[in-house]
């Protein structure tokens, strides 16, 4: 598959300031990922298959010139930003997955059939975080992304604008951060599938936040 071009004329803001686009990449397979078990804190290795994913995954982002790369601190995660041509990725501490509390490690089939209403979006997770907490988590990596650009969620009006951005981290973190980014409320991140390794990108059509990218 052809590599996708970050080289567009940027969206501007009436400062005349760059936006700049945030890339997604979902870490690769792990063993409790692929039996659909509840993994957030939990740091499992990649899969030999999920080592794969990774590897494919970086052609998808040749070609982009990355002014900011980071990673969750999860072992998953970092080594997927390395298979994908990162090494030196910045580990933030705070882009870790949804502490799933007394579900970690359970299978998401066997919680609902205890609980055949149950969804995390609307239910949340005993004794983790709450949905709210994920999505201040999630506030402070766009606010790290957009700082400079004068945007709602510049925090730092002093730094200098990134152009484009990488965060290499995980499927519910990535699901609600993007529902962020576009201004929706966190459990707006039910709307988003995302596979593992898959590649995606959020920026703007025009000044409005917008999905570039999904699910690649």
């Amino acid at each position: 598959m052809r590599p996708l071009s970050g080289a567009a004329a940027p969206d501007l803001t009436p400062a005349g300031t760059p936006l700049p686009r945030l890339w997604l990449l979902r870490h690769g397979e792990t063993e409790w990922s692929r039996d659909g078990r509840y993994t957030g804190l939990t740091d499992l290795a990649l899969t030999e298959n999920g080592e794969k994913q990774a590897l494919a995954a970086r052609e998808h982002l040749e070609g982009v010139d990355f002014d900011l790369v980071l990673t969750s601190p999860l072992q998953r995660a970092v080594r997927t930003a390395e298979l994908a041509g990162f090494p030196d990725a910045e580990v933030l501490p705070y882009a870790h997955e949804w502490d799933y509390g007394d579900n970690e490690g359970r299978n998401s089939a066997t919680v609902r059939e205890e609980n055949p209403g149950y969804l995390i979006w609307n239910d949340g997770v005993p004794n983790g975080e709450t949905l709210d907490q994920v999505s201040e988590r999630a506030d402070r990596v766009i606010a790290r992304v957009q700082a400079g650009c004068g945007t709602p969620a510049d925090r730092d009006s002093d730094a200098t604008p990134v152009q484009n951005a990488l965060l290499v981290a995980h499927g519910h973190f990535l699901r609600v951060l993007s529902a962020r980014w576009l201004q929706f409320g966190g459990i707006e991140g039910r709307r988003f599938v995302l596979g593992t390794a898959a590649v995606c990108a959020l920026g703007w059509d025009k000044r409005t936040p917008a999905i570039v990218h999904w699910n690649l």
